[in-house]
């Protein structure tokens, strides 16, 4: 598998899924080392010279120290070099805010897609984040990767039924390897609400997409809470555009998510 260098050095993983058309790199979101993309680099493949890489910590990609955001931008800038200099990006998730964040900073992108970003928008969910950021903190420099794991499944809206049978699935010791990332995840959403004087900076045409409801793996967050979410960051970007899907799905099918796409990025 290819690599790039980070501005500090940290190696940084990627595959090449398309060899025509323009450069399209995904950033995966929240315990995806690259897989959970896949598919849908597959799907745009075929019109798109598609870059998926390995955030830093995940696979095969290094996790030079110490963490800042600015490092996953300068991660993500080496990886749009590598794929030819300028690229449209695809974030899921997490993955959203960080290519939100690598826009305002300036990196040579064309257009934007994001899914299902997970900023916090009402009085009690920031709260919730905040104390959330609190304990994972402990909880990972304690080394509780269990505990990191629980945590951020009950923010997502999984059922204590739902986190048991996860600890109980062969997944299980592939996602504590992942669990110190989602410190990096967190960073990237910062104080919970989307950073409005940043999004602002952001000039780029960008897609924010969401499913009709909240994927049945995350029963317990509200009905509208990715719909509210995308609304207020569109308020906030310059040139915003929305779509919600008639279907839920946190991972969106390619089949559904890779048509709208392929329309957007060709302008």
């Amino acid at each position: 598998m290819p690599h790039v260098y980070s501005a500090d050095g940290t190696s940084i993983g990627y595959d090449r899924l398309g060899d025509d058309g323009p450069a399209l790199v995904l950033v995966g979101g929240g315990l995806d080392d690259g897989t959970e993309n896949r598919p849908l680099g597959e799907h745009l493949a075929t019109g798109f010279r598609v870059v998926n890489y390995r955030r830093r910590g995940r696979g095969d990609s290094g996790d030079g120290r110490p963490y800042a955001v600015e490092r996953e931008v300068e991660d993500l800038a080496a990886v749009i070099d590598a794929a030819g200099g300028r690229a449209h990006l695809f974030g899921a998730s997490s993955g959203g805010a960080l290519a939100l964040e690598a826009a305002a900073a300036g990196l040579p992108v064309d257009r934007i897609a994001v899914h299902e970003v997970p900023y916090q928008v009402d009085d009690a969910m920031i709260a919730t984040w905040r104390a959330y950021r609190r304990e994972l903190e402990a909880a990972l420099d304690a080394g509780d990767r269990d505990q990191a794991l629980t945590l951020f499944m009950r923010l997502a809206g999984s059922s204590e039924q739902d986190i048991a049978g996860a600890q109980a699935a062969p997944v299980w010791p592939a996602l504590r390897a992942l669990a110190p990332t989602l410190r990096y995840d967190a960073a990237c959403l910062g104080d919970g609400p989307p950073p409005t004087h940043r999004l602002a900076m952001v000039r780029q045409p960008v897609l924010l997409t969401t499913g009709v409801t909240v994927d049945p793996q995350m029963a317990g967050l509200p009905v509208d809470f990715f719909g509210a979410a995308a609304d207020a960051a569109a308020a906030a970007l310059p040139d915003a555009r929305r779509h919600t899907f008639p279907v839920e799905g946190h991972v969106a099918d390619p089949a559904v998510l890779g048509p709208l796409l392929t329309t957007f990025f060709a302008g």
